[in-house]
């Protein structure tokens, strides 16, 4: 019978494969290996390590390297903990291959109550069985419950000389400050960018394969500073290679991480500055056939975004030798023509713009409809520019430079989501400091289409003409607020400031300016006032009442009417019938008017 050929080895991923070993095999954590690697050779040793940092920069890694180096007993067989261990006596080998019965992994992802803990805690008092040191790592230790914690608090103060504990978490704050004092603490900071690339490269050489160094910083710079992740990108683009023997270069990543060519990025964005519409879609056309995914496309604007911020307020950051010369130059040409304003205002748009891309069914909509606001965002006057210029034009109408957009015409200035109508006035106002600040008392909302069509009433010339003018307009509710819970402290036509009572709606300042605005075709200011104020008209009519009964009870008339019915009361003073009017307000007023003369023959 023929032999089948021996079943080939099982692929390993490149994470595993090249796991480090040593602390000389770890990159970007000298603090942390200078520091370790001093106490062991000085035999200061804690009983219990906690590392921290973001996924894939080598915690449990480190945790198992200390297991070695606790361990490790040397060639001969007689060494003690060392910073360099040999790799070849038992428990190197056994902890390399994760069958070691004194080094005990626990996962508190998938563990996390207190009965887990305590049998961890039963296991604790019994010595090793063949290694130096027990070995306890905990991953992801901050999922353990409170109360398992709380049950680990005791063993983790006092354990026993043999024991040891490694608890590995990226979640820091979630472990108790109890817990974080009775261990020392390693923080694992993200691999640096240029050091992560010439890893990377390095490992496909390992491989027999070659890395283009702009392949291997696209691959650095998407794996944000985690090890793990760029070594499984890297299994991504060595995949995707066209052969085992050729080189990967930049356009294969880019292609295989959805990006864009980075001059694009920076085309598309001095489109979208510029308030060029057309061009900035047409970009984003071009790089969406290319294979560029939206989210992606706009996490690089964001990107440029912020490191033009950067270079706009610390400009030696443009010699940073890791920047590629092309960017270097645009970035110190897009900073020299763009101010602070545009750049922050853009952040914020972008920032707000990335929820809805990826929320968005059609992110490609998405990112042209962000686009589109941006090149409008573009030519908007900054604040300090529109201050300047109402102030300058004493109240006026308001023409910031650069017009021609569209929302910019009638005297108003539009941005997102606010309308700022032109000859608001400001009021100064004393500050918590003494000095006087600029404050804008109340923007009035631009006119609408609809209403300009209206057919426009006469304007108030009193407060008691706006109240009947709100009754005319069938608007009861107000009307009622307006005689009943409103202390008038000014009036002129165009601009009504008054203290409201308790009872009165919250927007009723806005709700009149709104409706005045809509009937008189005219721009109206009401503005809410600390004074006292006028009587409510409601008050003032009862007064005038009064008073027109007790002047009514002093005529001779009303006298010998009342002497010779005793009991009787006077109940209201009406004047002489007057013609109907169309103006059904001026009864209230009129209620207020003099005492008519009683002597005249009257109905009574």
């Amino acid at each position: 019978m023929t032999e089948s050929p021996p079943a080939a080895a099982p692929y390993r991923v490149l994470a595993r494969k090249y796991r480090p070993t040593r602390f000389a095999d770890l990159i970007g954590q000298e603090a942390m290996v200078r520091t370790l690697t001093n106490a062991i050779a000085a035999g200061r040793l804690a009983h219990a390590f906690v590392l921290t940092g973001v996924r894939g920069v080598g915690k449990t890694t480190t945790a198992r390297i200390l297991a070695r180096v606790l361990n490790c007993v040397g060639l001969d067989c007689k060494g003690g903990p060392t910073a360099d261990p040999c790799g070849v006596c038992e428990h190197c080998t056994a902890i390399a291959e994760d069958r070691h019965m004194d080094v005990i992994e626990m996962d508190a992802a998938s563990r996390t109550g207190v009965d887990d803990v305590r049998e961890l805690i039963d296991g604790v008092r019994y010595r090793p069985v063949s290694a130096r040191y027990k070995v306890y790592i905990v991953d992801e230790v901050h999922m353990l419950s409170k109360n398992a914690f709380n049950a680990l608090l005791k063993t983790l103060e006092e354990p026993p000389e043999h024991v040891k504990f490694v608890f590995a978490t990226t979640e820091i704050r979630k472990v108790p400050v109890t817990v974080l004092s009775r261990c020392q603490r390693f923080d694992l900071r993200r691999i640096d960018q240029a050091a992560l690339a010439d890893y990377l490269a390095a490992i496909a050489g390992k491989e027999g394969r070659k890395l283009a160094p702009a392949a291997a910083a696209l691959l650095a710079r998407a794996a944000d500073g985690s090890a793990r992740d760029g070594l499984s990108l890297l299994d991504r683009a060595l995949a995707h290679a066209e052969s085992d023997t050729a080189e990967v270069d930049e356009s294969e990543v880019r292609g295989l991480l959805g990006l864009a060519d980075r001059t694009q990025i920076f085309d598309l964005f001095e489109a979208l500055m510029k308030g060029e519409a057309a061009p900035a879609l047409a970009r984003i056309a071009e790089m969406y056939r290319g294979g560029a995914d939206p989210l992606v496309v706009l996490q690089d604007l964001l990107e440029v975004t912020h490191w033009l911020t950067r270079l706009k307020v610390a400009p030696d950051i443009a010699d940073d030798p890791t920047v590629p010369e092309a960017e270097r130059a645009r970035g110190r040409d897009l900073v020299a023509r763009l101010g602070m304003p545009a750049l922050a205002r853009s952040w914020q748009m972008l920032l707000k713009g990335l929820a809805e891309v990826q929320a968005a069914p059609q992110p490609l909509a998405a990112l042209e409809m962000l686009a589109v606001r941006l090149t409008y965002a573009a030519e908007l006057p900054s604040p300090a520019e529109l201050a300047a210029d109402l102030s300058s034009n004493g109240g006026g109408s308001a023409s910031p430079a650069g017009g021609g957009r569209p929302g910019r015409s009638g005297g108003a200035v539009r941005g997102e989501g606010v309308t700022v109508a032109a000859g608001t006035p400001l009021r100064s106002t004393p500050s918590g400091n003494g000095q006087a600040q600029a404050r804008l008392v109340e923007a009035s909302p631009a006119v609408s289409p609809e209403a300009m069509l209206q057919p426009r009433a006469a304007d108030p010339q009193g407060f008691a003409e706006v109240a009947a003018l709100f009754e005319t307009k069938r608007e009861g509710v107000l009307h009622a607020h307006l005689l009943n819970n409103v202390h008038l402290v000014a009036f002129e036509p165009g601009r009504i400031e008054f203290r409201p009572t308790v009872h009165a709606p919250k927007d009723l300042a806005s709700r009149l300016m709104a409706l005045l605005e809509k009937w008189t075709g005219r721009r109206w200011i009401v503005a809410i006032s600390g004074e006292a104020g006028a009587p409510t008209l409601a008050e003032q009519a009862t007064t005038a009442r009064e008073a027109s009964k007790a002047a009514a009870a002093t005529h001779p008339l009303v006298r010998a009417v009342l002497d010779a019915f005793p009991g009787a009361a006077i109940e209201a003073v009406r004047g002489p019938a007057a013609p109907a009017s169309d103006d059904t307000g001026a009864d209230a007023a009129a209620e207020g008017e003099a005492i008519p003369d009683l002597s005249e023959p009257e109905d009574m």
